[in-house]
């Protein structure tokens, strides 16, 4: 009968009771045996616990979770008992903003009527302030009633009918057209927020079916709009990309955005895939920044990784009940947070230097292990060609920042209505949102593009499309 192999000793916590193994009786032997396996199994259950601790532990601040999946019963993080208290508002040098002062429809001179000491003449008047006061004016919708009439031709006696111009073919004119399209569509109403706005507000009573062809019409509208953006933003020589989860009756979907300095354009897909990727980009080659999901790792062009998801990583590391994992995560936070701020204070060669050697440093301490700190020094080192773009790249961020606070508004809107019905309303959510960012970008009023966009539909002429892709 074979020996059974001596169970290793340096998995033990204590000495090893027996060192000639050969003479150890096989009772003992099958005990200790036993034993090494249970202690084996307790290592393993108990790095499955701190793992899925760490996990369950985890918040916007230590993973990719955005804010929203925090628990509102988390108390924010407080100030230290020595620092001093800072009052709310606008801090001693802060450039306040003011009012504009408008185009006055009416002007009030005012002049000092009585003095204390009880005279009432004055002389050399001069303005010395102007005191604005803003007033909606009562709201009276243009209502207007065109009258059809119908004839005999007294040549052939065939009865004939007045037709309506095409331009007020649908009986909801441009401006208010482009008014439900902005309370829908760039403020993300639902269907009946717009219909109760319209009956309180202007007292116009809708109904739900009415309010959806009206929107229609806009998503038509602003069709040249989308062309011209994804054209720009396929053209733009740095874009930031990302993508979150949408429903399409409750099939799972994925909302993309391609945001440069000037467009930003939009795309539900059905996948999160390379094939969704190259949807969005078509034969763009620019330099991307992204997170590190996969598809994007792949792109053969330069590419910025987000600084921002590998401090995240970095913070929950740091976390870490184990003093290994913690160590690893510290280092790598302060290292990373410290490349972040050279966007803004760019170092010297020396401290660049100082600071590359002790990234790799903290790579090959910890690359060969098989926890959590050995894959992020491996993805530190697979990544390590994307980490400082920004530094050789003017205007780069080491973020990708912009796309998340593209896609903020899209993720808010998909928990409001938990997504489209149809694919009809996946057109309207790209199309909508794509202007509104871009108009955000260029500092541009929506309601005046929607109402352009709007008329140049009903009167069959182009739309204004040269102000897309301006700086």
């Amino acid at each position: 009968m074979d020996q059974p192999a001596a169970p290793d000793s340096t998995a033990w916590p204590f000495p090893f009771p027996h060192q000639d193994w050969e003479q150890t009786p096989p009772a003992v032997q099958a005990y200790l045996l036993a034993t090494q396996h249970d202690l084996t199994q307790l290592r393993d259950l108990q790095s499955r616990v701190a793992v899925l601790e760490a996990r369950l532990k985890q918040d916007s601040t230590t993973s990719h979770r955005p804010p929203s999946s925090d628990s509102p019963y988390k108390k924010p993080r407080q100030r230290s008992a020595s620092a001093t208290p800072r009052k709310a508002g606008g801090k001693p040098g802060h450039v306040g903003h003011r009012q504009v002062l408008l185009p006055p429809t009416a002007v009030h001179e005012l002049h000092p009527e009585r003095c204390a000491c009880g005279h009432t003449a004055f002389g050399m008047t001069t303005p010395y302030q102007t005191h604005q006061v803003l007033e909606l004016p009562p709201i009276e919708m243009e209502v207007t009633h065109w009258v059809l009439h119908r004839g005999c031709c007294l040549g052939c006696g065939t009865w004939n009918n007045a037709q309506v111009p095409p331009e007020h073919a649908t009986g909801y004119g441009p401006r208010f057209s482009a008014l439900i399209g902005e309370l829908a569509g760039t403020y993300g109403n639902g269907r009946r927020m717009v219909q109760t706005f319209c009956a309180s507000v202007l007292r116009v009573p809708l109904s739900l079916g009415a309010i959806q062809k009206v929107l229609d019409r806009v998503t038509q509208a602003i069709a040249p709009h989308y062309e011209a953006i994804a054209l720009h933003a396929r053209r733009a020589p740095v874009n930031y990309i990302d993508e979150t989860s949408w429903f399409l009756t409750n099939t799972l979907h994925w909302l993309w955005v391609m945001a440069s300095d000037t467009v930003a354009l939009y795309m539900i897909h059905p996948h999160r895939s390379k094939e969704a990727f190259a949807a969005l980009i078509d034969d763009w080659e620019g330099l991307l920044v992204s997170d590190g999901y996969g598809v994007y790792q792949s792109w053969v062009q330069a590419r910025q990784t987000c600084l921002a998801h590998l401090i995240r990583t970095a913070r929950g590391l740091a976390a870490r009940p184990q003093p290994d994992l913690a160590a690893c995560g510290a280092w790598a936070l302060t290292e990373l947070q410290r490349l972040c701020h050279m966007a803004t204070a760019p170092p010297t060669g020396g401290a660049w230097r100082a600071w590359y050697a002790r990234l790799c440093t903290l790579i090959d301490r910890y690359h060969d292990r098989q926890d959590d700190a050995g894959r992020f020094a491996r993805r530190l080192l697979r990544e390590m060609d994307s980490l400082w773009v920004f530094l050789a790249q003017q205007g780069v961020e080491p973020t990708n920042n912009r796309a998340e606070r593209a896609l903020r508004f899209g993720v808010l809107w998909r928990k409001r209505s938990q997504g489209t019905a149809s694919v009809k309303g996946n057109r309207w959510v790209e199309r909508i949102l794509s202007l509104k960012e871009t108009c955000r970008l260029q500092a541009r009023s929506t309601y005046t593009v929607l109402v352009d966009a709007v008329s140049s539909l009903f009167t069959g002429r182009q739309p204004e499309l040269a102000w897309i892709g301006q700086k």
